[in-house]
């Protein structure tokens, strides 16, 4: 594998799989740990990670401060990916299909929200979707496409590896990954969402779409019942003999890394404007966080020398992370009965047996966060002894600890990590909790300053901004802003109702205009058809697809 570098090579968290590379295993019998390793969950159930994280090159401040969002991305790739293994043309291609879909041209823009107190906003938003996940699933879709087209080559139909993509969601997840996967050679998407518990628009979003590799499929039941069926699938031997299962789920390291990007570009962006002097001034970014993935691929960008001062973890009020930065224990706190309600049913907020707290940001409302499991890995590498210097008897003790606290969480409901450990995680992080009713009145705040509406995710990393402008003013602040107003339209208009001027259809996107309307396909299941009838529904859907 002398073609591959450190930063191109993947272990487990939890010590079990290591120096795995997808060219290892492209052309391997065992077709699932191709997909494991794109999916990013490896057999021991760790996630994976790179053996290195790479440093930018020298002068990529000057030398890359005029580049594209495409090219920086293919910049950053490369970093990874090694060209033995995609050619540079081919994965500029594949940068290139994902990203022209957007509706600017610089993909993800900074937007200055209050220039007094230095407080910006990076808009997500602009991808096929209008939801942050876009910039991740485009660039899955079409990664995804390239390696079944290059593994195909040649092959008949009987011969050719199919693909079949499952999810559950309660909305965005869904409407993002049909989006990036829609049309696709050899690909089959189906997701399972609640039957009446998503917004009108995400649903529209999913089910008009009409392509012969999407299948919309609705559960009379919960998102955990959803959720619960797609893990059946994935243990289920009958049906993995016959399709080749793969997630597009938030632990899928190619969304991590699609992610690093918009942290560069947007640093560039500020460090070319009027207001910014990169040799005095600093800057920290603020992110809406539920399952850590956003706010992981800015650990990692600052890694790879991204000069960010810290990482905001901002959450709501399902706040195991804040907990976890004020107490180092990891814990979950579940909630139930009239305490766990809120939110609203049309925009998402769903019933978890589990413990979780409804909320006015649905895609928050997490009991334990899926990706932490990866950060944890390098908080418990750097907390060791100086005196431990063979760097394979220092991963051994960090995939120790992380599978030592992974099983304590699922034991007992939580864990808590040494004093250095914590120290470790508060060189990079620091959090803020904020509750829906900070939500709404920050929409309120920023509509009343200058007419700009934000989505309640994205007031969530506003408010936190605010708090950490007060702590320190002469820091940069700049916020993800992660789904545009109109996909959690009853929160932005609970908080906005009674402000003069404030019409909802002035904001609606002309994507969304009449989108209710048009044909939908949609698959019905009830839970009671079990097993048994999804994996048959399945089948024969594939089936129907080759004919």
């Amino acid at each position: 594998m002398s073609s591959h570098t450190a930063s191109q090579r993947y272990f487990s968290t939890r010590g079990g799989s290591n120096g795995l590379s997808f060219e290892d295993v492209k052309d391997s019998a065992d077709w699932s740990l191709y997909w494991r390793i794109l999916r990013g969950l490896a057999p021991d159930g760790g996630l994976y990670i790179p053996e290195e994280i790479p440093s930018l090159p020298p002068n990529w401040q000057d030398d890359w401060c005029d580049m594209s969002f495409e090219e920086l991305a293919f910049q950053i790739f490369s970093l990874y990916i090694s060209s033995a293994e995609i050619p540079e043309s081919a994965l500029k291609d594949i940068i290139h299909k994902s990203y022209s879909t957007f509706r600017v041209p610089n993909v993800a823009p900074t937007v200055t929200l209050d220039g007094d107190k230095k407080i910006y906003l990076l808009e997500l938003f602009h991808g096929p979707t209008f939801a942050f996940k876009d910039v991740a699933l485009q660039f899955l879709g079409n990664l995804f496409e390239y390696f079944l087209v290059r593994k195909n080559e040649g092959k008949s139909r009987n011969e050719r590896s199919h693909l079949t993509v499952i999810g559950a969601t309660s909305g965005d997840t869904g409407s993002a990954a049909i989006y990036g996967l829609r049309g696709k050679k050899d690909v089959s998407v189906f997701i399972m969402y609640p039957t009446g518990k998503v917004s009108a628009i995400q649903e529209a979003q999913m089910t008009t779409i009409q392509e012969a590799n999407v299948h919309c499929v609705s559960v009379d039941g919960t998102f955990d019942d959803c959720q619960d069926s797609v893990k059946a699938l994935f243990a289920d031997p009958l049906i993995n003999k016959t399709q080749n299962l793969a997630a597009v789920n938030s632990i899928n390291w190619a969304r991590i890394l699609a992610q690093m990007v918009y942290y560069v570009s947007s640093f560039l962006s500020l460090r070319g404007s009027n207001s910014f002097d990169p040799s005095n001034d600093h800057i920290r970014f603020v992110v809406p966080t539920g399952n850590f993935g956003d706010v992981l691929a800015g650990f990692f960008a600052k890694k790879l020398g991204v000069p960010s001062e810290s990482l905001v973890v901002a959450t709501n009020e399902n706040d195991i992370l804040h907990r976890f930065w004020h107490t180092g224990t990891y814990e979950k706190n579940p909630v139930h009965g009239p305490a766990a309600e809120g939110g609203f049913v049309e925009d998402g907020a769903k019933a978890h047996p589990s413990g979780v707290k409804e909320t006015l940001s649905p895609a928050m409302d997490i009991l334990v966060s899926s990706n932490f499991e990866r950060l944890l890995w390098y908080l418990a590498y750097d907390a060791q002894s100086p005196s431990t210097v063979d760097i394979q008897e220092r991963r051994q003790a960090a995939c120790s600890k992380v599978k030592m606290w992974q099983s304590e969480l699922k034991i007992k409901g939580g864990f808590s990590v040494e004093k250095e450990v914590l120290d470790a995680a508060k060189a990079d992080f620091t959090s803020e909790r904020v509750s829906d009713v900070e939500t709404l009145s920050t929409i309120q705040d920023i509509y009343r300053q200058g007419g700009y509406i934000l989505d309640p995710h994205s007031a969530i990393g506003v408010a936190a901004a605010l708090r950490s402008a007060e702590a320190a003013p002469n820091v940069h602040t700049l916020a993800l802003a992660t789904a545009h107003p109109a996909k959690f339209s009853n929160a932005v208009e609970l908080a906005l109702k009674d402000e003069k001027g404030f019409h909802f259809r002035d904001i609606l996107p002309k994507q969304f205009v009449g989108l209710e309307e048009l044909p939908k396909k949609i698959i019905y299941v009830k839970k009671s058809q079990g097993l048994d009838g999804l994996r048959k529904l399945i089948v024969e859907e594939v089936e129907k697809e080759s004919v």
